[in-house]
């Protein structure tokens, strides 16, 4: 007996060894898809349920459990569930009262990152109505614009971003949206106080009727993509991708024990969605920045007892190219979820401050599929497995980067790439992965529609990114293709900023496009432009107009003048070359111009400046 029990014994070793040698992450594999069966059964249970379940019912029902436990750390104070509710509340009756905000009924949120953010959003949830979350960065024409795409009627906007709001004050008076800032006073004739009427209002629970109409298919936020830069796409986000979007947290592990820490934006799905929506689906507490800090971070992180933080490629990077400490590993936290990082950095990262697990992810807030590294794999964005390809269908396909389009074959359908190429990511569109696209923007949404890509009459969403699937079934991010890149944890729309730049006097024409920079994610913005007829380069006046309509991240900081402008054989710019070539003046003949911040115009690019940019002496 004791002979079998042993063989038996030693087999079961062998069958083990044989699996970790030959299937190393089988582990990983089957507690993720074990995680997501689990997490697509609940979705599915609140597709079915009536009346709807929403995360609001959810954040409802963490009150009555725990109404006591804190939700927010912000600044020094903090706030329980219980009194996020009862703000909310008072929100919601103010508004009410205030507006005659009924169900369906759109409202703009233009605000910073604190409390105020949340408990005016449960609000708004709390009467049926959708929030369209605007970038505190944008001004002017922007800004205009993101309220005749989504449709709001009411704008909630933070006192230290009255000026902006007072920009464009006519107008919105002229198209009847009312104006409300979150301050008991306000003198400006057109914009109304509203902390004063909350301060007033009853918190006493509001009637589950007042949005009784609302479903899984229902509109909750519009989020704004392509960088806000010029005319910003508002993605529409329904209450199911709410849904989905907020247990990424339950993928990676984390429980109602741990303490998140949000340095990303509200305004942005990583800091609204996976952040705060998902801290309230998992019932965790938040500590809320108004943002990032990278002196301050560890600090924060041992005050608060933070347990998971959120990141972005630049974040993590500030963080390794800070000063080092003595007792940098001395913390509690154990997951990191982002995107964006560089390998190098990535490894920078775990050698300085510990044995964190990096949860390094892959998605679009319009997007209809997503990935996430959830193995310890540095350098990759997610595993493709057989579950998730069959619930969320997706390929990568052969792309023509000087044409920026796909290779089709002889029958006019996409040629899928091999395992180890570089493809461009598309998503089946199907009733599971659906593909909402842009509120009020028919063209843009078509644009992002790819058809007969595997066989006639079938649809795709097109990522616009190129991907790389390895041959064990890693997933790599690669680069953006056609009008966007990425910078500063912003994209930015190439074709809004060159007809920002062509609003200049002396330019014809613009074909804006990013490069890379030694040490830096992403790309940064470039121009290269043609002058009108007798014109020469106007610094001041171009420096003029990427300042008063773009945001910060997406002004092109180098400019190029050429004597004309690449056009391919369906009279599309050409960019490939031009991406290549980069800025280094030592190897281009055009005349070359640098955005500089401290002197306010734009100046010759020189060798000079150039190395100053290399040996990063110059903030970029």
């Amino acid at each position: 007996m004791y002979i079998w029990f042993t063989v038996l014994a030693g087999l079961a070793i062998l069958s083990f060894s044989f699996l970790r040698t030959f299937f190393p992450y089988l582990g990983e594999d089957c507690a993720y898809i074990l995680t997501s069966i689990k997490l697509g059964y609940r979705l599915l249970k609140y597709k079915k349920g009536k009346p709807f379940y929403s995360v609001l019912d959810h954040f409802l029902d963490a009150v009555k459990r725990h109404p006591s436990r804190i939700f927010v750390h912000f600044e020094g104070r903090q706030y329980t569930y219980g009194e996020v509710d009862r703000q909310s509340n008072k929100v919601a009756r103010a508004l009410q009262a205030a507006a005659g905000l009924k169900e369906g009924d759109t409202v703009a949120l233009f605000l910073a990152n604190e409390p105020s953010y949340i408990w005016t959003w449960l609000g708004l949830a709390k009467l049926g109505c959708p929030a369209a979350l605007l970038n505190f960065n944008i001004r002017s024409k922007s800004l205009l614009h993101c309220f005749s795409c989504c449709g709001a009627k009411v704008i909630i906007a933070s006192p230290e971003l009255q000026d902006a709001v007072e920009e464009v004050l006519p107008t919105l008076r002229e198209q009847g949206i009312t104006v409300y800032l979150l301050s008991e006073t306000c003198s400006i004739q057109g914009i109304h106080a509203l902390s004063d009427k909350i301060s007033q209002a009853s918190d006493q629970p509001l009637s589950r009727d007042l949005r009784a109409n609302i479903n899984i298919r229902s509109t909750a936020l519009y989020i704004y993509t392509s960088g806000t830069t010029g005319l910003p796409k508002a993605a529409v986000v329904t209450h199911e991708r709410v849904w989905a979007a907020s247990f990424l947290q339950a993928v990676c592990g984390i429980t109602s024990e741990d303490i998140f820490y949000i340095n990303l934006p509200l305004y942005h799905s990583a800091g609204f969605l996976i952040g705060m929506v998902g801290s309230i689906e998992r019932g965790n507490t938040i500590v809320l920045k108004r943002k990032f800090s990278a002196s301050q971070f560890w600090d924060d992180c041992r005050k608060y007892n933070v347990t998971v933080m959120q990141y972005i490629g630049e974040t993590m990077r500030y963080l390794c190219n800070s000063p080092k400490k003595d007792n940098e590993k001395n913390h509690k936290v154990r997951v990191a979820i982002g995107n964006g990082v560089r390998t190098d950095v990535w490894s920078e990262f775990l050698n300085r401050f510990g044995d964190i697990q990096v949860r390094e992810l892959y998605a679009a807030t319009e997007g209809n599929i997503g990935f996430i590294n959830y193995t310890s794999k540095v350098g990759v964005v997610g595993r493709v497995n057989l579950v998730h390809r069959h619930f969320f269908p997706y390929t990568l396909i052969k792309f023509d980067i000087e044409k920026e389009e796909p290779v089709r074959n002889a029958e006019g359908l996409c040629i899928e790439a091999e395992r180890g190429e570089t493809g461009l990511l598309v998503g089946k569109i199907t009733q599971r992965s659906p593909f909402v696209g842009y509120a009020g923007n028919k063209q843009q949404t078509e644009k992002k529609r790819l058809r007969d890509v595997l066989k006639k009459g079938d649809l795709y969403f097109n990522s616009g990114d190129l991907l790389l699937i390895d041959h064990m079934s890693f997933v790599y991010f690669q680069d953006r293709v056609g009008d966007t890149f990425r910078w500063k944890g912003e994209n930015v729309a190439t074709s809004e900023v060159g007809d920002i730049l062509t609003m200049a006097h002396c330019i014809l024409e613009a074909n804006v496009y990013g490069v890379k920079v030694e040490g830096h994610e992403g790309r940064i913005g470039m121009a290269a432009v043609t002058l009108k007829e007798g014109e020469d380069f106007d610094c001041s006046d171009t420096y003029k107009q990427v300042v008063n309509y773009l945001p910060v991240y997406a002004r092109p900081r180098f400019i190029r003048i050429q004597p004309c402008l690449e056009m391919t054989g369906t009279f599309k710019m050409k960019k490939v070359k031009l991406v290549e070539e980069g800025f280094n003046p030592a190897h281009i003949k055009d005349p070359l111009y640098f955005l500089d911040t401290e002197k306010k115009t734009y100046v010759p690019l020189t060798e000079d400046i150039y190395g100053a940019i290399a040996r990063r002496e110059i903030k970029l």
